[in-house]
């Protein structure tokens, strides 16, 4: 099944994806009645074709479904940089949290979920995207310590003009310390700011990760360049220059 509801922008597009029609119809009207334009598919099969038919900016994606569940549709949808997914579950333990933000959503809602607190998380996550895209506009590459780490060509070159090889969750992470450096980052806000494929939800996995990235930094450089903040989280030291 198939509807729209309050054309407006394509900004404000929303593809809800739920089994259940009558909450599905109730949380559409909500949100069409604040502007939104607002699709509706029952399963995957649905959601594919309407994305290919439509451009909408984020996917709210119920977990418990019959078939296909929400977890692998997330997870085929994680590689959409366009989209932003917002899951929402009976299952809400902070267990079901992490394998939901593991998988490739950006938030995680536990049912039953309040439309005012939904329309909230969608003007939030529709915030980050504008914020991400601006940034993308105005920077395409930073340099710091004589380092020069190109976000498109997803190329880091270190002091002496070597390519240094990082893994997709290294990039990320990279990416998230030089749009924000000099600040206190927790391990939450690295996991937010720097989903992907391989990033990872635990604390220590993010320590993990940290340390990894340190490392291949180190071995190029003297200076001290990521900080750990004892029971806050890390904080990228030098100055960044965007390019």
């Amino acid at each position: 099944m198939l509807m729209e509801t309050n054309f407006v922008d394509e900004k404000s597009r929303i593809l809800l994806v739920d089994d259940d029609e009558a909450l599905r119809g109730l949380i559409a009207e909500f949100l069409g009645g604040h502007g939104y334009t607002v699709f509706q598919a029952d399963g995957g099969q649905t959601m594919r074709k309407l994305l290919e038919q439509e451009r909408v900016s984020i996917v709210v994606l119920d977990v418990m479904m019959p078939g296909e569940d929400g977890l692998s549709l997330a997870r085929s949808l994680s590689g959409r940089l366009d989209l932003g997914i917002i899951m929402v579950s009976a299952l809400g333990s902070e267990t079901d949290r992490i394998v939901g933000l593991e998988v490739g959503a950006d938030d995680y809602l536990a049912k039953p979920v309040s439309p005012r607190e939904l329309l909230a998380r969608i003007r939030a996550l529709l915030r980050r995207q504008h914020q991400v895209e601006e940034a993308d506009d105005v920077a395409t590459a930073f340099s710091f310590e004589d380092w020069t780490f190109d976000v498109i060509r997803r190329v880091l070159r270190d002091p002496s003009n070597v390519i240094i090889s990082l893994s997709e969750g290294e990039f990320s992470l990279l990416r998230v310390f030089v749009e924000r450096p000099q600040r206190v980052l927790t391990r939450d806000q690295l996991l937010e700011y720097a989903r992907g494929p391989d990033s990872d939800a635990f604390d220590r996995a993010i320590d993990t990760q940290v340390s990894r990235l340190r490392r291949k930094l180190a071995t190029r450089t003297k200076s001290e360049l990521i900080r750990t903040v004892r029971n806050e989280g890390y904080m990228f030291l030098p100055k960044v220059a965007k390019r």
